[in-house]
């Protein structure tokens, strides 16, 4: 059993995985995350600073769930969310697609491709009905 404290209200809680928070501060993040959702609905062109004055959430909290890709931008914006390679504005994410793209042609090229084994020589079956030995000790 992992036993830790809760990071937003220092209650004790089993840890099973994921950030280490409580069910009920999970449960009301999870609100927080609704409310910001349908604010944005409502105003699709909100700035998250406006969006998190709205409906009193951190602005770092905004920013996570952009990064974590449950929110998106509507533009890139300087001020908003950058790519953590090369800092260029993205609407989501933590990378922007150039940026992905090598990444994974990177990782392509570092796995090791399985080396394609030369077909066996398939012998020829003899035709008809012959004889064989074989091979009684007597």
């Amino acid at each position: 059993m992992n036993v830790k404290n809760c990071r937003k209200c220092g209650k004790i809680f089993n840890y099973i995985s994921g950030p280490p928070i409580c069910d009920s501060c999970k449960a009301h993040m999870e609100e927080d995350f609704q409310k910001v959702k349908e604010y944005i609905r409502a105003n699709p062109h909100a700035t998250v600073v406006e969006t998190a004055e709205e409906c009193e959430v951190d602005v770092q909290q905004i920013k996570q769930w952009i990064r974590e890709e449950r929110l998106e931008l509507s533009t890139p914006d300087a001020s908003g969310i950058v790519c953590e390679h090369c800092g260029k504005p993205i609407v989501s994410g933590r990378f922007c697609d150039e940026c992905k793209k090598t990444m994974a042609n990177g990782l392509d090229a570092s796995i090791k491709k399985p080396e394609s084994k030369p077909e066996p020589i398939k012998k020829k079956e003899p035709s008809g009905n012959k004889m064989r030995f074989l091979g009684r000790n007597s």
